[in-house]
């Protein structure tokens, strides 16, 4: 009876009962744990990066926090999106790691799946990477916050939980991305073109 009121106060039993087995070692719920969130976790390192470079290492890291925090998790939301956050932070570590670094790498751009004509998916992806080029060259809470907002599509609110500061906090970022953003796209058509595609203006 106490179990039955405990779930009825889960929004997401199942999820809750699954997450609950693989913090216990259920191998086999470690895997349908892994099947269930790759490839959201995947998106959301896409997304941010603009590429599948080493992707690998990163899905490898996600999932090590994701069951290393398995056992905290209660089912008020998803599983899958419970798991965002720790990817957006796993993320934001890797660029700032790659930042300390001073790792010099090549974007790969998000590839699409549009309508309209070749030229119109060739002028996109150009677009696509003239942003992540110069996401890259931001500081990694500028870069997270603007990628999320931009590519993402989140609100504010989404990215102040996400990445577990105020909305303050992330308006600031955005703000100062989108006027780093704006100034590099008064002299690079390609840019000007991808933010009036996506109807961003000054």
């Amino acid at each position: 009876m106490i179990l039955s009121s405990v779930y009825a106060l889960l929004r997401y039993p199942g999820d809750s009962a699954l997450a609950g087995r693989a913090a216990q070692g259920d191998r086999a719920a470690q895997r349908e744990v892994f099947q269930a969130l790759k490839s959201t976790v995947h998106a959301t390192f896409y997304r941010i990066l603009g590429s599948n470079e080493h992707m690998e290492d990163l899905l490898q890291d996600a999932f090590i926090e994701v069951f290393r925090s398995l056992p905290h998790y209660r089912g008020e939301a998803k599983l899958s999106t419970w798991a965002v956050p720790i990817a957006a932070r796993v993320a934001f570590h890797y660029l700032r790691n790659r930042r300390s670094r001073a790792e010099k790498i090549h974007q790969v751009p998000v590839q699409l799946h549009l309508v309209g004509s070749p030229e119109d998916h060739a002028q996109h992806r150009e677009g696509l990477r003239r942003l992540y080029e110069l996401l890259s060259r931001m500081t990694p809470e500028q870069h997270v916050a603007l990628a999320l907002f931009m590519v993402d599509g989140r609100s504010i609110e989404e990215i102040a939980a996400l990445t577990g500061v105020s909305v303050v906090a992330v308006k600031n970022r955005i703000s100062r991305g989108r006027r780093k953003l704006f100034a590099a796209a008064r002299k690079d058509p390609a840019l000007t073109a991808y933010l009036a595609e996506r109807g961003e203006v000054e």
